[in-house]
Order: C-alpha cells, then structure tokens, then sequence
C-alpha cells in the first residue's frame, strides 16, 4: 500500500475512529457510481453482508453515533457490493498479488530501516497489526493506492482498534453500564446543561479580566498605617516634651514582579507624613516609633521612591540586589520575633529589631546561602551611591557591610552572630551621644554634640526560639566607634541589650508583645569621660495587636523611656500610640 495511507495513521487511535470512518463512508459508500465502475468480484450472500454491515456493541461516541450509523447504513445489497469489490483489490495486478496480515516489519524484505516511513510501518505492524503484505514478502510502498486497498486498511485497523478498546473495557463496563450512564445523562441534563452554562459565563469572565488586567507578571500589595500617638513627661534637655496629639500615616505600596517565578523584582513607593519624636519632642533617637520617618526627620506627603530591589537565586544562594533604600532585613535574618518593619509586631524601632541591623542601608547587593541548620548573610550597603562626588558614591561614601552565621539546631530556634563594618554609619537609636554621625535639632550649638565622621566594628549576638503559641528572643551588642575628626580622634564603646517577648493570644495573627532593654548607651570612650553617657535608661515597651480582620489589625501600645537620653536629670517619658494597619 503506498505511503500516503500509513502515514495519516499515525494519530491516536481515537482521532482515526472519528476522522477516517467518516472519510471511508464518504468514499466507499457515498460514491456508487465510483464503485460501480471499478472491476466486479465475486457474489456474497446477502446474510452475510447483513451481518458485517451491523453496528458494533460498543461505540466510543455513545448510542447517539450507533443510532446514526444505522440511520445512515446502507442497504443489505449495496454492501454486499462494496464487500465484494474489497475483495477484489486483491487480484488487481495477477492472481499472485493475494495480500497477507504481518505481525513483524521485518516481513517486509522491501522496507528498509533507512526508509522515511520505517518507524511508522513498524508502529502499524507490531503495535495495532493491521498492515497486510503480499505473499512475495513485500510491501511495495511505492505503488498507487487503489480505493478498495484505503477501506481494506481501514478496515483492518477499526477491528484492531475495536479488540484493543473491548479489551481494556472488559470487566469495566457492560452494556447495563452504559445504558446506566445515557439514563443518567439524561436525568440530569438541566444540571448538566446549567453547569455548562456556568463554566461558559466563567470562562468569559476570565476572558474580560486577561483582557483588563493591570500586568500578567506584577501584583500590587499595599499596606496602610493610620497611627494616633502622644508624649507625656520629660525630654532629653532636662524640659517636658510638647504633648501634642500627632495623627498621621505611612502608606507602602509594593509592586512584586516575578519573570521566571523563582525571582522578585520589587518597586516600593511611600508616603510618611509622620514627624519623629526625637527632632519635635523628646530630642532623643530614644523611643522612635519606628513607622515614623527617621530620627530628627520631618515627614510629608510626598510619594517617594522607598525601596527598588531584585532578588533571585543564583546557584546554592538568594542574591538581592538593591539599587536604592535596600535594608539588612532584606536580604538577612533578624531573628527576633517582633520583626514587622513597623507595619506589625513592635511599635518602636528598638524592639522592631537589634540596632546593629541599622547600620546597614542604601544601594548595594547582599546574598544568603541556607544550608539548613546554619545560614550565612554577607552584604554591602552605600548610603549615597547615586552620588558620584568624592566622598560619596558605591565605594568612596557611607557605608556598612555586614556578615552574618545563623545556627538553627532545631525547629524554630536561632541563634545569630553578626559583625558589622561601617563609615559614617549610625545605630539610628539610644542616646544622643551613641549616634555621633546624626545631625539633631540641638547639636549645632553643642561642641560636644555635633555630629562626627566615625568608622565603627560593630558585633551582635541574637537569639530567636518560637514554639508557635509564643516566641522568646533577645539580643546584646557591642559597637566601636572611632571619631576622625581633626582634633577630636578617639574611640566610643556603646552598648545595648534587650530581651522580648509575644505570646499569640485571640484571634488568628492577633499578638501581645513586651520588649524590655537597653537602648545604645555610650560606656566609655578615650576623651576622659567626654562623650559618655553617665547613666542608664531603661526602654519599657508593650503592646497587644488585635487582628480584627484578615486586612485589619488595631494595636495598642506604649514605649516607657526611664531617665532619657541615659541621664537621670531627666523626667521618665511615655509615648503611647494605636497603630491601626490595613493591608490590601
């Protein structure tokens, strides 16, 4: 048989049922005149033809395809016909040319390995065994393909895809199966057509949501502080704070992109209208809260560009590049569980997170390699790398590079070492004199408080143990700062400690918190006594975040400062606030 019949069966045999007995009616039986002219074979009983011509007990298509099979069959004495002239192909050519079913390609003495179409016969051959040869051993693929040869393949393969069908069906389904089955269909055909209707109103709603949908790779995710806040006692210059009632929001939004799924490209854009505490009132970094803007900072409505960073994986490890307003937390783990970036957890920035963290911020890359049981961060963070001065810029400018061994020896507790090298980097908390590169309202006219250029070594210890009903952590840090400055060139040691608590308790993602610690405290320093803090304040803090709904969150909370500014001339202040968070 030529090539053009056995290289439109290589479909499945589901699609050759559909599509071929269609074509084979077509042209055997819708075409008498056709038949009529071709050679006439040898009569048939018509019984027989009856009985070839029936339908066959099992229809892939259901008894809606039998009944029209039988609704358009011919009659008794055209089939008859038709199977006679099957016959007949057979003879075509000399009486030696009697076609024989193979069961292996290698029957075939005139197909090659090399032939185009050796994989398809053999697939015919082996697999559905309905390619017949000549009794010479041969196929002759390349002969014409008489119409009478096409419905005899035909033929042969429906029988063997029928036997494979009945087959796999035997003991799956009977004819009382499927009787069952067209009954219930029947049944329920309002369902069935009203679910249908469902699934096609679905479907052009999608359509309408691809079509009007703001990216195929970006989701927007928005988070909102409403915050009401008041200071009560005293301040840092031995005076009372001006205890006005301050009302205001930071509101983020966060583009996250992913291209390949595995990466993360995030666009923040912020407002913060929220004045800090320590350039209006308290004259300390002391108890800023830390969804306010930074110390001494006046806030605004401006939109801003917050934070533009891209995170993937790059063998064993997550590399983040930052290329501006990038933080330690965004590629390294804090540890302690009261971490919410102000948005959550603790109110005020020292009991968000351990000050060593703050040191490192601005536009550079970090990377973190998880081994399981340990975790290594190592990051370079530029304060001013947009600015291509001398004093400035990647490399020539502020900054603070941090590495970082997390051991986690079993679930849920961490234990952290962190060493921090920094220019011009501060703590950004604790006591005027433990932030020397600041600028605050009353250093200008203070030679002991202006603000210095330092490079610091700084070393913390963190601890992290969450059991899923409460977590415990804590931290204890040293930092050495080196003043140098003409004429004033020497050392600080500043010091901070805290320990913390939060205990899951009311609805699901609601949360009590208690930070207790020393907030940075200038120890000594090589200036005999100079710049140190002479006493100790005691940071208080305690808070209860309600989660009133999935997006809602409202937290009570205060920050109790003993002796601000570490100087016990100072009148103990309290600031209290209700941070209301909504998240979308």
């Amino acid at each position: 048989m030529s090539k053009v019949l056995w290289n439109s069966l290589l479909v499945s045999p589901a699609v050759l049922t559909s599509a071929l007995v269609g074509a084979a009616l077509a042209s055997v039986v819708g075409a008498p005149e056709a038949i009529a002219s071709e050679t006439q074979a040898d009569s048939m009983p018509v019984a027989q033809a009856n009985e070839l011509a029936a339908p066959t007990a099992f229809s892939a298509g259901g008894f809606d395809l039998i009944a029209q099979v039988q609704q358009d069959a011919p009659s008794a004495t055209e089939t008859a016909n038709v199977l006679q002239q099957l016959n007949q192909y057979s003879r075509e050519g000399g009486g030696t040319n009697n076609i024989a079913q193979v069961t292996s390609v290698s029957q075939l003495r005139d197909v090659q390995p090399t032939d185009w179409a050796f994989q398809a016969l053999q697939s015919l051959v082996e697999r559905y065994r309905c390619i017949a040869g000549y009794p010479d051993g041969t196929f002759r693929g390349n002969r014409a393909l008489t119409r009478y040869e096409f419905a005899a393949g035909l033929n042969a393969c429906l029988e063997r895809i029928n036997e494979i069908i009945a087959a796999q069906l035997e003991g799956i389904l009977n004819r009382d199966d499927l009787l069952t089955l067209q009954r219930l269909t029947e049944e329920f055909a309002a369902e069935l057509a009203t679910l249908r209707g469902r699934v096609d109103a679905l479907e052009v709603r999608v359509a309408e949501i691809e079509a009007n949908q703001f990216s195929t790779t970006t989701k927007l995710f928005g988070e909102s502080i409403f915050a009401l806040s008041l200071a009560e006692g005293g301040n840092s210059v031995g005076g009372d704070v001006d205890s006005g009632v301050q009302f205001g929001t930071r509101t983020r939004l966060n583009f996250d992109t992913s291209f390949t799924g595995e990466d993360l490209l995030r666009t923040r854009l912020e407002i913060n209208n929220l004045d800090a505490f320590s350039g209006t009132n308290t004259f300390t970094p002391e108890g800023d809260l830390k969804f306010g803007v930074d110390p001494y900072q006046s806030g605004d409505t401006t939109v801003r560009l917050d934070s533009l960073l891209y995170s993937t994986t790059v063998g064993p490890a997550n590399v983040v590049f930052m290329a501006n307003a990038g933080a330690a937390d965004d590629f390294a783990s804090t540890i302690t569980p009261l971490d919410g970036d102000g948005g959550s957890g603790a109110l005020s920035r020292f009991g968000t997170r351990a000050p060593i963290y703050n040191m490192v911020r601005g536009s550079g890359i970090g990377l973190t390699f998880d081994a399981g049981p340990a975790e290594v961060s190592l990051g370079y963070l530029a304060e001013n790398a947009s600015t291509p001065t001398r004093r400035n810029g990647l490399t020539d400018g502020p900054y603070g590079a941090l590495a970082q061994l997390v051991f986690k020896p079993v679930t849920g507790l961490q234990l952290g070492l962190t060493y921090v090298n920094a220019y011009r980097g501060d703590l950004l908390t604790g006591s005027q004199l433990a932030t020397p590169t600041i600028s605050g309202p009353i250093r200008e006219d203070s030679p002991t408080l202006r603000s210095y250029t330092t490079i610091s070594n700084a070393y913390g210890v963190q601890l992290g143990y969450d059991t899923g009903a409460f977590a415990v952590g804590g931290w204890a840090g040293y930092t050495n700062s080196r003043i140098l400055d003409e004429g004033v060139k020497g050392d600080l040691g500043i010091w901070n400690w805290a320990v913390n608590l939060a205990v899951n308790a009311g609805p699901p993602g609601s949360q009590l918190g208690l930070v207790v610690g020393m907030e940075p405290r200038v120890t000594n320093d090589d200036f005999n006594g100079a710049l140190e803090d002479t006493d100790t304040s005691l940071h208080v803090e305690g808070f209860y975040q309600y989660q009133l709904t999935e997006n809602i969150a409202i937290t009570p909370g205060f920050v109790w400062l003993t002796a601000p500014d570490h100087n016990d001339l100072n009148d103990d202040v309290v600031i209290g606030t209700i941070r209301t968070t909504f998240r979308f």
